[in-house]
């Protein structure tokens, strides 16, 4: 009898890991060799872990993955809904590839063993720029962003009928990668509008410009040997730094679109970064250096350690980054 009752075991054991079917109590994403993935850089609008048996999604509308830095204390925050903002866990019955979850068509095999799907819960997305700094000149470029993912309280609708609910649950670091803004004039001229107190540099598709000007900044004088005039760019009063792109050209004679009493409606803006608050010997400094010859001044100037920020995001123009030069000629 004991014979009978031993081979029963064995064949139920057999018959058990014949399908390769994974048996799942818990989530196990810890890896960090497991990158995070999605089906549309565009949009990120399907973000996933892949273990060899296993996968882990997160499907929101698209675009809610923000190309910008959060606050300490004030990440994006979504609620689990099951329908717009949905997590789900899969395992399948074999080994799972990309073309599982992002195919068209996707392939027949493996098939899915067994589903969890979040019903409650919240996805918190902490995110951080990813900077590459020049340290010959002190500029700094923005190549994309790392997006921290955690779920809060989140609780899995188990096949057997029993919740399952994780206080915290850490999916991992999702990065995206974005075009640098490369700001460089260096083939342009500088052109000044006395009458709007502005400075400004173009390539035709962006600007750089200084607005509201402190009456100290461009003076017909010469300035002393190594003793340049000196003013901390300020957002909030004068001298206004702002680097713009736009959704078309400039004008050939762009003194008609920067020198107006009103900005023109068009070519219009696509991108707006404006200039950090300087603070005075340490950062944001506007410095401008004049000479002249009989009647033609001359004044170049320099923007040192600024920061140019659009929304929380930021990069460094450099230690000291020519802005160009404004010629006068008085009559």
């Amino acid at each position: 009898m004991k014979k009978y009752a031993c081979l029963l075991v064995f064949a139920l054991l057999l018959n058990g890991c014949d399908d390769g079917d994974l048996t799942v109590d818990t989530i196990d994403f810890d890896d960090p060799t497991i990158s995070s993935q999605t089906c549309n850089t565009l949009t990120n609008s399907l973000v996933y872990r892949l273990k060899s048996q296993e996968s882990l999604l997160i499907q929101l509308p698209d675009n809610m993955i923000i190309n910008d830095v959060t606050l300490p204390g004030a990440p994006v925050i979504y609620n689990i809904d099951n329908n717009l903002y949905r997590v789900v866990y899969r395992a399948y019955n074999g080994k799972v590839e990309t073309a599982n979850i992002c195919g068209t068509i996707p392939p027949t095999s493996p098939s899915v063993t067994e589903e969890w799907q979040a019903k409650a819960g919240k996805i918190v997305i902490s995110t951080t720029q990813n900077e590459v700094i020049d340290d010959a000149t002190g500029s700094s470029k923005i190549t994309g962003y790392t997006h921290n993912i955690v779920f809060n309280n989140i609780t899995f609708a188990k096949p057997s009928g029993i919740d399952q609910v994780n206080d915290v649950f850490d999916f991992g670091n999702f990065v995206t990668t974005v075009t640098p803004v490369v700001v460089d004039f260096s083939a342009q001229t500088a052109q000044y509008c006395p009458d709007q107190k502005k400075v400004y540099i173009e390539n035709t598709t962006s600007s750089l410009v200084l607005e509201n000007l402190s009456d100290n900044i461009i003076v017909n004088e010469d300035t002393p040997t190594g003793e340049p005039r000196e003013s901390a760019i300020n957002l909030n009063s004068f001298n206004k730094l702002y680097y713009r792109t736009y959704a078309g050209v400039l004008p050939v004679n762009a003194s008609t679109y920067f020198c107006n009493s009103q900005t023109p409606a068009s070519p219009a803006v696509l991108d707006t970064w404006f200039g950090k608050d300087g603070l005075a010997d340490v950062s944001g400094i506007i410095q401008v250096t004049t000479t002249h010859s009989l009647k033609v001044y001359k004044h170049t100037i320099v923007l040192k350690k600024a920061t140019l920020q659009k929304g929380n995001t930021t990069f460094k123009l450099g230690d000291n980054f020519v802005l160009g030069t404004v010629t006068i000629i008085l009559p």
